[in-house]
């Protein structure tokens, strides 16, 4: 009763039907009531159909990954799909969201048709004047067809060295070992080094003193390598048995023997540590110095000064008369 009141007393004085302002409220009343009939609810269908296409995609690109997880054999398959699931992801949500925006505009009455015009000369101009964005957008696509690396791998490009966390196809997140973290545009990555893929090769030069039995050191080596390669922790991580290459230099005192360590991808890191300290141990144990480049040894230099000291000592005569002191003074004097 009061709001009936209240509109009868808004319809008289200025807002009465033939004033300027109860014309204006007439008009109004009529456009609330069509947007309320008409566009409202084409507006709330297009906020369901988005919601829907968001949940379907979210679910679609979930189940990609729970399967990838639960069937595949390879943690490099497993890395792709859920690379590729995350750009079909973020690339499906920008169109939804685009689409949505439009239809909502032409809700409200925006005229789509010069927007559109607008959209297409300033996409000239934009792709005209970001070129870069788009080499980022076709290198990215690239990338993922030919699989060249995924989300979880360890790589090198663009002079820098980390995980890939994260990859779209504009840019790609590079986490390096100290933590930092780098996004680098995928229109720069021309040289990747995926080490991630295959196996790892980790050689580690043992250096020996000169005066060390090559083939006892060998044997030691040997042993060594294969005492890792067979146990519990490290028995996981290797593809093929240790090889030990034999003395590779000779650097002043120094013997070098290259041991050669072949890991499943980025999983050298532990054995070698392992092996080395085990080395340490074993020079001590064995009495044997690190080799050094700089130290000299003498035992075959002494004694080769000792035979040839001892056989000008036999060569030379008993006397010798160019060796006599002349006489000193007058030879007629008394002296």
């Amino acid at each position: 009763m009061s709001s009936l009141l209240f509109f009868l007393a808004m319809r008289t004085g200025i807002f009465a039907e033939e004033r300027f302002l109860g014309r204006l409220l007439d008009h109004w009343s009529a456009d609330g009531e069509e947007f309320t009939r008409v566009k409202l609810p084409h507006l709330l269908v297009v906020a369901l159909v988005a919601f829907v296409l968001m949940r379907l995609l979210r679910l679609i690109t979930f189940h990609m990954t729970r399967a990838a997880e639960r069937h595949s054999t390879t943690p490099a398959h497993i890395a792709q799909v859920k690379t590729v699931a995350g750009v079909v992801r973020t690339t499906g949500l920008a169109i939804i969201w685009l689409i949505a925006g439009l239809q909502f505009l032409d809700a409200v009455g925006v005229n789509l048709a010069p927007l559109l015009a607008s959209a297409g000369i300033a996409g000239i101009a934009l792709g005209l004047a970001a070129q870069n964005i788009v080499k980022d957008v076709l290198n990215g696509i690239l990338i993922l067809i030919e699989d060249q690396f995924n989300v979880g791998d360890t790589v090198r490009l663009a002079g820098l060295s980390g995980v890939v966390t994260a990859m779209t196809l504009r840019k790609t997140t590079v986490r390096d070992a100290d933590g930092t973290l780098y996004i680098v545009p995928n229109s720069q990555i021309t040289t990747v080094a995926n080490l991630s893929v295959g196996y790892s090769l980790a050689t580690v030069n043992v250096s020996v003193d000169f005066s060390a039995n090559p083939d006892q050191v060998l044997e030691q080596l040997k042993g060594i390598a294969m005492e890792i390669r067979s146990s519990d922790e490290f028995r996981d991580l290797f593809i093929a048995d240790p090889q030990i290459l034999g003395v590779d230099a000779i650097k002043g005192s120094e013997l070098i023997f290259p041991v050669l360590f072949k890991t499943l991808p980025t999983k050298q890191y532990a054995p070698v540590r392992e092996f080395r300290r085990r080395v340490r141990l074993a020079l001590e144990e064995h009495h044997l110095l690190p080799g050094d480049p700089n130290r000299i040894f003498n035992s075959f230099m002494d004694q080769t000064a000792r035979e040839r000291n001892q056989s000008s000592s036999e060569a030379a005569p008993e006397h010798d008369p160019t060796l006599l002191k002349p006489v000193d003074g007058s030879p007629f004097g008394g002296e």
